[in-house]
């Protein structure tokens, strides 16, 4: 440790081998040892003693719609990542649609990095979009550094990003598959949702009944038979439907390369609470019931569920309004995700080594971090975050850093409170005052 800069302390640090007693040793950015907790402090080492509050390593989410350049006046660079420190996540990776431009294209990637590159407050990475004849522009976007390709396989909800039928989709996932690529998809079936039942206004019953489960299912099994021809890498986004959970297990068992995610408003939030008119409940695919949320969390005990990101995915809130029919699809989250998730997951008998786990390792490994972020662990980053889990806080949409203040935890009182947030061992948030930027744009290496 003779090198150390800075020794972080505390009685309960989430490590690779579990929850312990040690000392954390920071230099240039980078964990350097992890020690035991009355390990001498180098005269040179500043000290910071945390006491009880448990260090975890950053959060990594890696479903998020920054919507900047374009629509920035839904969320933007700046705001998106103040909220993540706040809630205790060093690493966001943003997806390709609801900027203007999507990132589609080299030039557009580039177009969102130089936006991002000064006012990003922690790390950020991008995924390119797949969609129809933009074949060429793949391996180029994959070359560039993207982490992956985003499709829809149903109306994404902005006309500059059409969804793939299954002929074009086939052919972009063999263009994927042919340089090992990661395919991320959102898994509806357009047919099907067509034929739902469609009745506008502000019942949420007529909602959920308008994105039925038989649609996501569909969507995954035709996922999995092309993913199991090619031999390709697929992720299925915010898993909603608890019936496709055999299937995802048992494509799995016969060695399909899938990986799966949730979000916390499907883990914390039932259809059966949702009042009629709160549009802020609205997402595709929709909050469904408890029963559902059940067996949502049996599948992340259990591994079928890899990870939990937060899909957060803002609009201005003239655009939540009160027919479901019409409202903006998408739930406001980074700020809040931590304490959402520990919060249900404490009552589920979980620890936070399980929330580590689904929101910080996995997440890390799905987008090839895995040697960078995700864990207290010699050589990764020093970013960390500092939680007293047993407070509480009631949620008042005033207090969030998110652009646009809409959300559905208003009024909810949430365990775990993120004292401070570390970026690259520097302090970035703490108390609610934050530094100026200071996070770095990522890249795919490897």
């Amino acid at each position: 440790m003779s090198d150390a800069e800075l020794v972080l302390r505390s009685t309960r640090v989430i490590t690779p081998e579990g929850t312990r007693a040690v000392s954390v040793a920071v230099a240039d950015g980078t964990i350097t040892a992890v020690l035991p907790y009355d390990a001498p402090v180098p005269e040179s080492a500043r000290l910071e003693d945390l006491g009880d509050h448990v260090l975890l390593p950053g959060l990594v989410d890696t479903h998020v719609h920054v919507n900047d350049p374009g629509r920035t006046e839904w969320e933007g660079f700046w705001t998106a990542t103040r909220a993540a420190a706040a809630g205790g996540i060093t690493t966001l990776v943003d997806m390709p649609l609801n900027s203007l431009p999507p990132t589609t294209t080299v030039p557009h990637l580039r177009t969102k990095q130089r936006v991002a590159a000064d006012k990003a407050h922690i790390d950020v990475g991008f995924w390119g979009g797949a969609l129809p004849g933009n074949i060429k522009e793949l391996r180029p976007l994959h070359e560039a550094g993207v982490f992956g390709f985003k499709a829809f396989l149903s109306p994404s909800g902005v006309d500059e990003f059409p969804h793939l039928e299954r002929d074009p989709l086939a052919r972009t996932m063999a263009e994927i598959a042919a340089f090992d690529g990661l395919l991320i998809v959102h898994a509806e079936d357009p047919r099907l949702l067509a034929s739902a039942p469609q009745q506008p206004g502000p019942r949420y019953a007529d909602f959920l009944a308008s994105r039925p489960r038989d649609a996501e299912d569909t969507a995954i099994a035709q996922l999995i038979r092309e993913a199991k021809a090619l031999h390709a890498r697929v992720h299925v986004l915010h898993l909603s439907s608890s019936d496709a959970l055999p299937m995802i297990a048992e494509a799995r068992a016969e060695g399909v390369r899938i990986t799966v995610e949730t979000c916390p408003h499907y883990l914390t939030l039932t259809a059966e609470e949702v009042p009629d008119g709160a549009s802020e409940f609205k997402c595709c695919p929709p909050i469904r019931e408890a029963a559902n949320q059940d067996l949502l969390w049996q599948a992340l005990a259990d591994g079928t569920i890899d990870c939990v990101v937060t899909d957060h995915s803002p609009s201005t809130a003239d655009l939540k309004t009160g027919d479901f029919a019409t409202a903006w699809g998408g739930i406001s989250g980074l700020q809040l995700s931590l304490a959402a998730v520990w919060t249900e997951a404490r009552r589920r008998g979980h620890g936070l080594e399980d929330v580590v786990r689904w929101m910080s390792a996995r997440t890390s490994e799905l987008v090839g971090l895995d040697d960078r972020k995700g864990a207290i662990a010699v050589g990764r980053d020093a970013d960390f975050a500092v939680l007293a889990p047993d407070e509480t806080f009631t949620v008042d949409p005033v207090a969030l850093q998110h652009r646009n203040r809409v959300t559905a935890y208003a009024g909810k009182t949430l365990h775990g409170v993120v004292k401070s947030t570390w970026l690259r061992g520097q302090r970035i948030v703490a108390d609610g005052e934050f530094t100026e930027p200071k996070g770095r744009l990522l890249t795919r290496t490897h």
